[in-house]
């Protein structure tokens, strides 16, 4: 009887240890990723762990796709968390933007730093503006979330107190600060649109172009002063700056080979930006003013 219930005492063992990990077969504890995607919020997205860093969805990648609403969970393995970028996807014909009830005219590509992500407690925000801090930081490896924040807070000329991983739409109704953020939207709105402009030569399908894909917003970042302003002055897409950006841009990435070894653009997100001032395009350093830009 004794050996009996030893062997039953055992096999209850090996049950509950399977059990712990949350992962199946694999035994491997693993946590959930919950968030939104948007410039305006995104539904049909798709999300996944960028483990290998090259901005596409692979075989073995956590991924989820976004509800109507743009939001998503993610289980990933807990080893894995802050270690890799989320990615989200958008994809024409399949993601549809809320902010116009459409699918989006043409695929483009989003992500989220590494070390902003917060588990189910955080904003994990996927926008234009995530993905550009997730750049800036890919660029310069010693600059933390912070500085990339700020640097980019001062080429929006926001004021001190404003979140650049928050969603923005939802604290555009809080009060604190309701008018900044709805810029942002509308600054986001227009980083999407140059991004998804780019897609015939960016991406094929759901594979990027990594080199271009970088490139494309190395010179986004490098004209974040007057996508401000254009925004700003009330002008869209069809304005003379945004025409003339749009064209030099597919100009640019039309040169560049679509094969190769990953290149370094560093140098085009480093010294543009401190964490007191921004460079204009006509590399006059300007002072944010201390009220912001509205």
């Amino acid at each position: 009887m004794r050996h009996k219930m030893t062997a039953i005492a055992a096999s209850l063992l090996v049950g509950i240890v399977a059990g712990c990990g949350g992962s199946g077969s694999s035994g491997t504890a693993t946590t959930s990723i919950s968030g939104k995607v948007a410039d305006g919020y995104l539904a049909g997205a798709t999300v996944f762990l960028d483990r290998n860093g090259n901005y596409q969805p692979d075989p073995g990648e956590p991924s989820t796709t976004t509800d109507a609403n743009g939001a998503f969970t993610v289980k990933i393995d807990a080893a894995d968390m802050g270690k890799y970028p989320l990615v989200a996807m958008a994809m024409k014909g399949q993601t549809i933007d809320r902010d116009t009830g459409l699918s989006v005219a043409d695929s483009f590509v989003m992500s989220m730093p590494a070390g902003a992500m917060a588990g189910t407690v955080g904003s994990n925000f996927i926008s234009p503006m995530s993905t550009l801090l997730r750049e800036k930081m890919a660029a310069n490896p010693t600059m933390t979330l912070n500085e990339a924040m700020t640097q980019l807070r001062n080429q929006m000329n926001l004021p001190a107190g404003m979140e650049m991983t928050a969603d923005y739409m939802a604290a555009a109704l809080s009060g604190t600060n309701g008018a900044n953020y709805q810029a942002m939207h509308a600054i986001a709105q227009q980083m999407a649109s140059l991004m998804a402009g780019q897609a015939p030569l960016v991406m094929n399908g759901s594979s990027v172009n990594v080199n271009r894909y970088r490139e494309m917003m190395a010179l986004i970042n490098s004209n974040m002063s007057g996508i401000t302003a254009n925004v700003m002055g009330g002008l869209g897409m069809t304005s003379p700056f945004m025409t003339t950006m749009m064209s030099q841009m597919q100009a640019l990435l039309g040169t560049m080979p679509v094969s190769g070894g990953f290149a370094n653009y560093s140098g085009m997100f480093r010294n543009m930006t401190s964490q007191r001032s921004f460079w204009s395009g006509t590399g006059t350093p300007i002072t944010p003013m201390s009220g912001g830009m509205m």
